[in-house]
């Protein structure tokens, strides 16, 4: 009798450690977490290029310092991909840039300064999903020309190249031909209709060496990419605002968002601004290519959040 009961207190002892050890690991730069007051993990997507997916981890390095149980996804292609995944419960928050979620969910926006994009946005956010605080920081697409082409066409913005857009390749990634800021955009407000679409990438390196070698004259990058400084490229303005203002704000499943997950991810929108952006992209960037977890978590200490 008494080895069945020490027995059962035994198996007992054993699930129960099985069960603590499911809660998730301390470790900032596993994906897991110890149990916080949400219900199951918050799951953390990220669209797939670099700056994304840093600030995927800031916020779930930040969540699980807490004690808030997190779960950091692999990137996902773009908003196209993962948006559904946000409202069929697979994701639950994800990093979001405020101009072009709008024009995502409303194609006739057009709002275009920071704080009218701001409140339009939380009109229609669709249930569950909410937004909380936007941050300072902000990236935006970009129409970049090398410097070469600049001179060709005496360009300085949209309104300058637009003349000459028939004789001009342009690349980016495949969504850019269909979003509203996108080339449907360009045609409706700079009268710009492109030779040809090349589809490349989201703002990365096959954009970047289509623009060096030729195969294309203009292009789709973000604003806070360093690479645009490092190989001389020009950002062509946007007198028309075509690109309406994209400051980074959490997109979240308002069932996870508790008061305790509120309180971090507002806490890193108050900090982030877009020197941030621009230092993080650089960090990412480097020479000895460091993983975005580590550029994350170096950020969130030296802001005082870890």
């Amino acid at each position: 009798m008494k080895r069945s009961i020490v027995g059962l207190w035994l198996a007992l002892a054993a699930a129960l450690m099985l069960a603590l050890t499911g809660c998730g690991s301390s470790d900032p730069l596993s994906g897991g977490g110890s149990s916080g007051s949400n219900t199951g993990p918050i799951k953390i997507g990220a669209a797939n290029f670099p700056e994304n997916v840093v600030l995927s981890q800031i916020y779930g390095q930040a969540l699980q310092a807490k004690g808030i149980t997190v779960e950091i996804k692999a990137p996902i292609a773009s908003r196209e991909a993962y948006f559904p995944g946000l409202k069929d419960g697979s994701l639950d928050l994800v990093p979001e840039y405020t101009g072009v979620l709008l024009q995502y969910l409303k194609k006739d926006a057009t709002q275009t300064s920071s704080e009218e994009v701001y409140t339009a946005l939380k009109g229609v956010v669709p249930a569950p999903l909410t937004v909380l605080d936007k941050s300072a920081a902000e990236d935006k697409d970009a129409i970049v020309v090398t410097k070469a082409t600049a001179d060709k066409y005496q360009a300085k913005s949209i309104a300058d190249l637009a003349p000459k857009c028939g004789e001009i390749v342009f690349g980016g990634p495949p969504e850019f031909q269909t979003r509203a800021d996108g080339t449907p955009g360009l045609t409706k407000n700079y009268n710009c209709t492109f030779k040809e679409y090349k589809a490349l990438d989201v703002g990365g390196p096959l954009t970047v060496k289509a623009l060096e070698d030729g195969t294309v004259q203009a292009g789709d990058l973000f604003t806070t990419d360093p690479t645009i400084t490092a190989k001389g490229f020009v950002v062509l303005e946007d007198p028309k605002s075509n690109f309406a203002a994209q400051n980074v704000v959490p997109l979240i499943n308002s069932n996870k968002a508790t008061d305790a997950v509120k309180q971090v991810l507002n806490a890193i929108s108050a900090k982030l601004d877009t020197k941030a952006l621009l230092d993080l992209n650089g960090k990412l960037g480097a020479a000895d290519k460091p993983s975005p977890a580590v550029v994350a978590k170096e950020w969130l200490q030296a802001n005082g959040l870890l």
